[in-house]
């Protein structure tokens, strides 16, 4: 494969990865991806009782950084205070609040007022520090734009991690200063309305990810992900828009610093660990 020009994987979860093909080592998993163009990457937090660990693991990578916040499928877990949100942001490799909003794929609706209230604790955190949000939302849209429009998100904005909605919900996202995040489930040759998706997006409004270790891109469907692999996502959707890899990379590199300002931009050298 050609080497890219710098390429950011928006959202992975370091502290996850498979790393049995990479002799267990986190060095040689970040290695192989930079040897795909992957000049940065956002490790992103999932709960508070892992995240001292999580951060320690990235604590020496300068081209890694991190996010705070609880998932909405993490039940039976630490609940979050925007108080404890705000003083662990303060960290310097913190960019983000979240990954935070909604997952009604496993409970009822009627039960889920716990997360509607861990939603909007995350974005009141976010607005204080004034640093982005990472959006998870399934199958959970109309509640996810709801809460966002009555909290103000558009304040601070961030990005609609793992997109798999219709473009009407993009646009909505976008109108609300919200970023698109594409995963390797574009890549799927049944995701015909995400494809779609993908092809109408404002390049400036785009950014890619891994999300792993799940949801590997193909042609590595049904295998564990790794930041390495971001580069097809990049691929493939220049495949579907008719432009170059170079163009998406290089509009997804720029988004990704512009959004989350605070992150330290090593793409005009090689960063090492």
């Amino acid at each position: 494969m050609n080497q890219l020009p710098h390429i950011i994987d928006s959202h992975c979860h370091l502290d996850r990865l498979n790393l049995s093909t990479h002799g267990e080592s986190l060095d040689a998993a970040l290695d192989a991806a930079r040897q795909n163009g992957v000049s940065h990457f956002l490790c992103v937090s999932i709960d508070l009782e892992n995240y001292p660990a999580m951060l320690d693991l990235v604590k020496d990578y300068p081209d890694v950084s991190v996010s705070v916040g609880v998932h909405p499928n993490e039940r039976d877990c630490e609940e979050p205070t925007a108080e404890q949100l705000l003083e662990l942001a303060k960290h310097k490799k913190v960019i983000a609040i979240g990954e935070t909003g909604l997952d009604y794929f496993r409970v009822k609706k009627a039960d889920t007022d716990w997360q509607r209230d861990r939603f909007r604790t995350h974005i009141q955190a976010a607005k204080s520090c004034g640093k982005p949000l990472i959006i998870h939302n399934r199958e959970a849209g109309e509640d996810t734009l709801r809460i966002l429009r009555e909290e103000g998100a558009d304040a601070v904005g961030g990005v609609m991690h793992c997109f798999v909605e219709d473009w009407e919900t993009a646009q909505k996202s976008i109108d609300m200063n919200f970023y698109i995040s594409f995963s390797g489930i574009v890549t799927f040759k049944n995701a015909t309305e995400l494809k779609e998706v993908a092809k109408q997006v404002s390049l400036d409004r785009m950014l890619i990810e891994t999300d792993s270790p799940y949801l590997a891109p193909m042609p590595y469907r049904g295998k564990p992900n790794e930041p390495a692999y971001v580069r097809y996502v990049a691929e493939h959707i220049a495949e579907l828009r008719g432009i170059s890899v170079e163009e998406v990379a290089e509009a997804t590199t720029r988004n990704f610093f512009t959004l989350f300002n605070s992150a330290r931009d090593n793409t005009t050298s090689n960063a090492t660990n």
